[in-house]
C-alpha cells in the first residue's frame, strides 16, 4: 500500500478557503465599508486614529516650521529696497534703455503704422497716453505727487524726495500735437532703466568727450553748457541710423526737453512718487514707406556700450515705418 497524500500548507489554505461569490457591485462597497468588519476603507476606528492623531501632529509641525523660515527671512527684507544692490546684484551698473510707444509682440520692434488710418495711428498716441499717465495726473502716484518737488540744475533734489518730471516742456511732442504721428513726425520716448543706487559719472568737459561721439550731439553739449558749467552734469542721448542708408532716410532728429537725462533726477532710492526722466525724439521728415533702424544710446563714463551678437547694451534698437 501506498503512503497516504499529505497536503501542503498553501493547499489546505486555498481548500479551506470560503468562495468569493459576491458581486463586482459588493466587492466595491465592501472595500469602502464593510459592516461585518465595520472598517471604512480597510481600516477600523483605532486605525484611523492613529492615522489622523500622526498626520496632524506631522502637518503642525511642519507648519511651524515653515512659520519660523518665513519670519526669519521677511527679517532680513526690507521693504524699501533691495538687499543686493550695484555689483552685487543681477542687474549690474549698467543702466539698459528703453522705448515707448512699445509694439504688439508680433510686430518685434518696429513702429509701423499709415498716415490714412486714424484709427490705428489713435492705437500708436493711446499707448503713449498710457506710458505718461501718471506723468500728466499725479493723483494716480501712490503717495499723490506730494513727495515731489520742482528740480533744476542749480537745485537739486533733497534727501527723501523726488525730481518731478515735467512734460510741459515736450513742444512738438506733446499730447496736443499727438505726438507728431498725425503730421509724419512721430516722437518715440526713451528713459534709462532704473538701478538702485547708481550714480552717473557725466561728460561734463566739453574739451574732453569720447571721440565716438557725434559732432552734432558735441556741438550741442558745448551750446548747452554755456549757461552754466552744473548743465553738463547731463547723461547725454543721441539717436541715429544703424546705417548710412538708414542716417539718409531718417532725416533731422529734434530732442525734448533736452538732449539728455538731467543728472539731478539720480540716484534712484525707490522714494515714493519717483518717475523716470524722459527724452523724446522727434522724427521731423523721415522718409516714407521704408524702414528706418534706429539706435539711440546713453553717453556716460559709466555706462558701458556693447552691440556684441545683436545685445544692445547701453543702448535701444528700434524700426519706424510709415506707410502711406
Amino acid at each position: 500500500m501506498g503512503s497516504p497524500v499529505k497536503e501542503t500548507k498553501d493547499e489546505y489554505e486555498v481548500s479551506s478557503r470560503r468562495p468569493d461569490t459576491r458581486t463586482k457591485w459588493q466587492a466595491f462597497k465592501n472595500a469602502i465599508y464593510n459592516p461585518e468588519e465595520k472598517t471604512l476603507l480597510g481600516r477600523d476606528k483605532k486605525k484611523w486614529g492613529i492615522v489622523t492623531v500622526f498626520y496632524m501632529v506631522f502637518y503642525s509641525v511642519l507648519a511651524v516650521l515653515c512659520a519660523i523660515c518665513y519670519m526669519g527671512l521677511m527679517v532680513t527684507i526690507d521693504e524699501n529696497r533691495p538687499k543686493y544692490t550695484l555689483d552685487s546684484s543681477i542687474i549690474g551698473t549698467n543702466p539698459g534703455m528703453g522705448f515707448r510707444p512699445l509694439p504688439n509682440l508680433e510686430h518685434g520692434s518696429t513702429i509701423s503704422y499709415t498716415l490714412s488710418n486714424y484709427s490705428h495711428i489713435a492705437e500708436w498716441t493711446a499707448r503713449i497716453d498710457q506710458f505718461l499717465e501718471m506723468y500728466m495726473d499725479k493723483t494716480k502716484l501712490p503717495n499723490g505727487g506730494r513727495n515731489q518737488m520742482i528740480c533744476n540744475y542749480s537745485r537739486p533734489m533733497e534727501p527723501g524726495k523726488v525730481c518731478e518730471v515735467d512734460i510741459r516742456k515736450l513742444g512738438n511732442c506733446s499730447k496736443a500735437m499727438d505726438y507728431g504721428y498725425r503730421n509724419s513726425s512721430p516722437c518715440v520716448f526713451i528713459k534709462l532703466n532704473r538701478i538702485m543706487d547708481w550714480k552717473p559719472i557725466f561728460y561734463n568737459n566739453p574739451k574732453d568727450l569720447p571721440q565716438s561721439m557725434k559732432q552734432d550731439l558735441k556741438d550741442y553739449i558745448l551750446r548747452f553748457g554755456e549757461a552754466g558749467k552744473d548743465r553738463l552734469n547731463t547723461i547725454w542721448v543721441s539717436c541715429n541710423g544703424e546705417s548710412p542708408t538708414d542716417i539718409s532716410n531718417m532725416g533731422r532728429l529734434e530732442y525734448y526737453p533736452y538732449q539728455g537725462f538731467p543728472g539731478y533726477y539720480y540716484p534712484y532710492e525707490n522714494a515714493p512718487d519717483y518717475l523716470s526722466p524722459v527724452v523724446a525724439v522727434r522724427f521731423t521728415r523721415p522718409k516714407i514707406n521704408v524702414t528706418i533702424n534706429v539706435e539711440c544710446k546713453a553717453w556716460a563714463k559709466n555706462i558701458k556700450y556693447s552691440s556684441h551678437r545683436g545685445e544692445k547694451v547701453g543702448s535701444v534698437h528700434f524700426e519706424l515705418l510709415i506707410k502711406e
